[in-house]
């Protein structure tokens, strides 16, 4: 790994000194891409991720960190390390991997952490129908449900969006067989998985108790599905993972539904103490927008959707990118430890985000342009009287134009919660969390 690491990093110091001879008012990353025809249909390809995370939060009242009480703290963290390695290799043959690192913080436990994200087989039935199999993010609920990282408009994805992350799934990935293609405008994934064990969870799952919580029991299959209109630019999706912002390289306006529905995925006890096991239903819709505006390379980034999560009674779970905090004293509140707030739940949930990519070649002597963006969850959760708020703002520096050198600045405002003397989830405070990232994608 450390040899591949070098090989890469040399790679990388290599092609931007030669793009820079060749051009010296832009640099660009080429692929790392083998051909196997002249057309480049067949080919073999690695790309490398990473995402540097530095940090200051406001904790969540009666916080602490291995014992020790902390209002504030400083961090600094890989949120995301990445390589994958995929290939056409014939016209019906396809495959794709990816490993790598997420959430690697102080708090890490040593030599552990790097894992297997996906590891699919692909076989090109029809030209509207793709069938594959293996450990996969293809399938429901949102767009982005499947987000791909190296070209997010803010800090981070819409993580509710990954509505079971660290539960039943791998970050998203399930092992499925799944059925994709395009058929005229509309492009559709339908996935039929089998979820991981409860038990096994990186969550904790507490004892069946009158709250509705994920049923430890041998896991019932579970079946998902997005499929999404294109009214004017098609988007080439050979993987799951969707795009944040084209950067105005792209017209497109796209109109998307989905689901996941997992029976007696639930379960939760009666007042008399019978347990009660109910299904695991998640839908969702939304709109995305990636328009270029003008004829110097600045474009508008939309997106809004609409969830509806039904995880059964009351239930609700406190969550946040990479919780630099690992304990909560008498002090504490709903939110528990750290950066966590009430991400997701039973209840809807309607989150938008806006940004505006200004010209290229905002700065001069290639150092690129600029994009500031906000955002927006507003979720209204069976468990909690007040509405959950989360607000960010947040500028991306696109240092050669591109996503492949991208820092960025993101500052989250987030609800904190508790009881108040009637039992009823309030929100009682807010607190914020200031993000500072650099990415190199290629």
């Amino acid at each position: 790994m450390k040899s591949l690491l070098a090989v890469c990093c040399f790679w990388t110091v290599s092609t931007l000194a030669t793009a820079q001879t060749k051009d010296s008012s832009r640099i660009t990353i080429p692929e790392l891409k083998l051909n196997f025809n002249k057309s480049g249909s067949n080919y073999i390809k690695g790309t490398f991720l990473a995402q540097t995370w530095a940090r200051y939060s406001e904790f969540n009242p009666g916080t602490t960190v291995d014992g020790t009480p902390k209002s504030t703290y400083c961090d600094i963290g890989i949120r995301r390390w990445r390589i994958q390695f995929f290939g056409q290799l014939t016209n019906r043959i396809y495959f794709y991997t990816q490993f790598g690192q997420n959430n690697f913080s102080f708090l890490q436990p040593r030599h552990t952490g790097a894992f297997l994200h996906d590891a699919i087989t692909e076989f090109r039935a029809l030209k509207q129908l793709q069938i594959g199999a293996g450990l996969t993010a293809w399938g429901g609920v949102s767009r982005f449900s499947s987000p791909s990282v190296a070209n997010l408009m803010g800090v981070d994805a819409p993580i509710y969006q990954q509505a079971t992350n660290g539960v039943n799934e791998q970050f998203g990935r399930k092992l499925s067989v799944y059925f994709k293609g395009e058929i005229a405008r509309l492009n559709y994934r339908v996935a039929l998985s089998r979820p991981m064990s409860v038990k096994n969870s990186t969550v904790a799952i507490p004892s069946i108790n009158s709250n509705s919580n994920f049923n430890t029991e041998a896991p019932r299959a579970q079946t998902s599905g997005y499929v999404f209109w294109q009214f004017f630019d098609k988007e080439s999706t050979p993987n799951p993972y969707m795009v944040g912002t084209y950067l105005g390289k792209k017209k497109l306006l796209n109109l998307g539904v989905g689901w996941v529905h997992q029976n007696k995925a639930m379960w939760h006890t009666t007042d008399s103490g019978d347990t009660i096991r109910t299904a695991l239903l998640l839908l969702g819709a939304d709109v995305f927008l990636d328009l270029p505006t003008g004829t110097k390379g600045a474009a508008l980034n939309v997106y809004v959707a609409y969830n509806h999560f039904d995880y059964g009674k009351n239930y609700v779970r406190m969550l946040n990118g990479m919780n630099p905090a690992n304990g909560v004293n008498s002090e504490g509140t709903l939110n528990g430890a750290g950066v966590n707030y009430p991400m997701i739940g039973t209840g809807n949930i309607l989150f938008a985000q806006i940004g505006y990519k200004l010209k290229d070649d905002l700065f001069a002597t290639d150092n690129g342009t600029l994009m500031p963006y906000t955002e927006i969850q507003y979720a209204h959760f069976q468990a909690l009287k007040d509405p959950s708020v989360m607000c960010e703002a947040g500028l991306n520096w696109f240092i050669h134009g591109t996503h492949g050198a991208k820092l960025s600045l993101g500052l989250q405002n987030r609800p904190v919660f508790d009881y108040n003397a009637s039992g009823k989830a309030i929100q009682t405070a807010r607190k914020n969390m200031l993000v500072v990232q650099y990415q190199i994608a290629f």
